[in-house]
């Protein structure tokens, strides 16, 4: 069984308008909503094995924090330019390109490209707000298989929103 955690990235700032999108960073909310996910997940013993990250500067933050959080190493964490702004079907290569040899693969990346792709895995419309995390169980041996044969294959197994830790 292989796992799949998504991650949109964390509240991102808007304080300086001349930022082009990509360099935006995160709040302090943002970091401590990314701290917070990082430790629930090692609580949770569902640290990831590999991140894969937009490489805009909101997720690259939000990966680091999260890294650190569940202390599962900062050499762990892979940041592609094809997931800033992704369509599903870049979510979907990123996964089959760089997953295999991993247990737990962690996507970090935006909407509506994250909940696009969390829909069409799943068959159901579910809501990602900022640091949210979709926990995905996978029944195949290698990451390249993922999304090639639905029937059964994919699972969500949990959703948890910031909020929702209290």
């Amino acid at each position: 069984m292989k796992r799949l955690l998504l991650m949109r990235h964390a509240k991102s700032s808007w304080k300086d308008s001349n930022l082009p999108d990509r360099e935006r960073p995160l709040k302090k909310k943002g970091e401590r909503d990314a701290e917070r996910m990082g430790k629930m997940l090692k609580d949770k013993n569902l640290v990831p094995d590999l991140i894969l990250t937009s490489t805009a500067v909101r997720a690259v933050e939000t990966a680091k924090l999260l890294s650190a959080a569940c202390k599962c190493g900062a050499e762990r964490i892979q940041a592609l330019d094809t997931l800033y702004m992704a369509e599903p079907t870049d979510i979907l290569e990123a996964i089959r390109t760089y997953g295999n040899g991993y247990k737990t693969v962690m996507v970090i990346g935006h909407n509506p490209g994250m909940e696009a792709f969390l829909q069409i895995i799943n068959g159901a419309v579910e809501s990602l707000p900022t640091a949210s995390i979709a926990y995905v169980g996978a029944r195949l041996e290698d990451w390249s298989e993922f999304g090639k044969h639905q029937d059964g294959q994919v699972k969500l197994k949990k959703l948890w929103r910031p909020k929702d830790l209290g």
